[in-house]
C-alpha cells in the first residue's frame, strides 16, 4: 500500500509523506519538524541526526599514513596476547560489522567474556569506549583487550617486548614515529589511529538527506519521522553518529540473576549509575547482531518491541528490604509505553535499516616476521 500520509497521536493532524519528503531531503535540518525530545535531554546540547562530519583525530596523536597502516598490522596481529591466537581482529571481524555477531565473545583458552562486543565502525566519534565507558579515548581503549585475563590475557610488558623482538616492526615503527623504539604508548596511538580510519561510506540515510529525495521509499520517510517524533528513538540515538555519547539504564541490569551487570556503576561507584550503559549507534546496527549489551536480542524487532513496552524491569521482590535494596537499579525515567502499531514498528524498521551498508572485505596485512 502507498503511504501518503499518516496520523500519530502526538500529532493529530495528518502530514502528508511528499512534503516530508521534501523536508527531510531539502538540506536545510532547521527546516525539519521539530524533534520529540523528553524533559530529561538538555536541550542546549541536543544536535540532531546528519551526516558525519570528518573524522576528529586529537592534536596529541595526529594522523599519519605510516601509523595507521603500523595500527592496521598490529590490529591483526594475535602475537599481542598471551596465547599468540587472539587479535583484536577476533572480536572485531571487518566480514562480521567490526564485531564478531556472539552472543559474548570468546577470549584465552576459550573463555567467554561477560558483554557482547561492540563494533569498532565510525568509532571515532565515540567520547568513551566500552558499554560502561571506561576508557576515555581510543588510545585508552586499545590497552584494556591486551591485559584483560578473559580476553588476550597477556602483560603490558611482555605484549610491548614480544613486539620489540619482532625485527620486521623495526622499520614500521620507524616510518611511523622516526625510530624503531617500541613503547606501549607507540602500539596504543598506532591501533587508535587506525581505527580511526574505520568509517562508513555514505548511508542511504545520507544520501537522503544530502538532497537525494527519491531514494527513500515511503515507509522509510515516515520511519524516520517516527524516530525523531511517535517512537521516542531520538532522545538517546542523536546526533550524526546517531548516539548521545551519554549513559542509560534502559531496565536490562537483568538485576538477580546470573548476567546481572551494574554497568557503568563498575566504574563510578556511584549509585545513580546503576544499570547505566552507553548508548550505542545505530550505524551499521544491522550487521552488528546481536544486540544490547548481554547481546540477548537476536532481531531487531525484538528491540523495538521491547521499546514500545516502555522495557519492563521486574524487580526481583526478594530483594526488597534486604541488604542489596539499595542497588535495585532505576530505569531512565524516559522510558514509556509508546503505542506504536505494528505498521509504526515495520515502518521504524525500515527506516533504521537505511543507516546501514554493504558489509566490506579488507585485505588482512601480511605478519611481520
Amino acid at each position: 500500500m502507498s503511504l501518503t500520509a499518516y496520523k500519530s497521536v502526538e500529532q493529530p493532524d495528518y502530514i502528508d509523506i511528499q512534503e516530508l519528503r521534501k523536508i527531510y531531503s531539502g538540506g536545510d535540518p532547521s527546516k525539519w519538524p521539530a524533534a520529540e525530545l523528553h524533559e530529561s535531554v538538555d536541550k542546549s546540547k541536543f544536535q540532531d541526526i546528519g551526516v558525519l562530519p570528518a573524522v576528529p583525530y586529537p592534536a596529541y596523536n595526529p594522523y599519519s599514513k605510516e601509523k595507521e597502516s603500523l595500527g592496521k598490522i598490529l590490529f591483526f596481529d594475535p602475537r599481542l596476547s598471551r596465547s599468540g591466537q587472539i587479535a583484536c581482529a577476533s572480536c572485531h571481524n571487518p566480514e562480521l560489522g567490526w564485531t564478531d555477531n556472539l552472543t559474548r565473545s570468546f577470549g584465552h583458552d576459550r573463555q567467554t567474556g561477560k558483554r557482547n562486543s561492540m563494533t569498532i565502525l565510525n568509532s571515532a566519534y565515540a567520547t568513551s569506549l566500552f558499554w560502561d565507558g571506561r576508557a576515555s579515548s581510543l588510545e585508552d581503549q586499545a590497552q584494556f583487550p591486551v591485559s584483560d585475563p578473559l580476553e588476550m590475557n597477556e602483560k603490558l610488558t611482555i605484549a610491548v617486548d614480544k613486539i620489540a623482538k619482532i625485527k620486521g616492526y623495526n622499520s614500521l615503527f620507524t616510518a611511523a614515529f622516526g625510530d624503531k623504539k617500541v613503547t606501549l604508548e607507540r602500539i596504543q596511538y598506532a591501533i587508535a589511529t587506525f581505527e580511526r580510519s574505520i568509517n562508513s561510506p555514505k548511508s542511504k540515510f545520507d544520501q537522503f538527506v544530502s538532497g537525494k529525495s527519491d531514494i527513500y521509499t515511503d515507509q522509510q520517510v515516515k520511519g524516520m519521522h517516527l524516530f525523531r517524533t511517535k517512537a521516542q528513538c531520538i532522545n538517546c540515538h542523536n546526533t550524526p553518529y546517531f548516539s548521545d555519547n551519554e549513559f542509560h539504564n534502559d531496565g536490562q541490569t537483568l538485576f538477580g540473576t546470573k548476567n546481572e551487570d551494574f554497568g557503568r556503576y563498575n566504574v563510578t561507584k556511584d549509585v545513580k549509575d546503576i544499570g547505566k550503559f552507553r548508548t550505542p549507534t545505530l550505524r551499521e546496527v544491522v550487521n552488528t547482531k546481536p544486540w544490547m549489551h548481554h547481546g540477548h536480542f537476536p532481531t531487531l524487532l525484538d528491540v523495538v518491541e521491547l521499546y514500545n513496552l516502555g522495557n519492563p524491569s521486574p524487580v526481583q521482590k526478594k530483594y526488597l528490604g534486604t541488604a542489596r535494596d539499595s542497588l535495585i537499579p532505576k530505569s531512565d525515567p524516559m522510558l514509556r509505553k509508546l503505542d506504536l502499531s505494528k505498521e509504526e514498528i515495520s515502518d521504524l524498521l525500515a527506516f533504521i535499516e537505511t543507516l546501514s551498508t554493504p558489509t566490506r572485505r579488507i585485505m588482512v596485512p601480511e605478519m611481520p616476521k
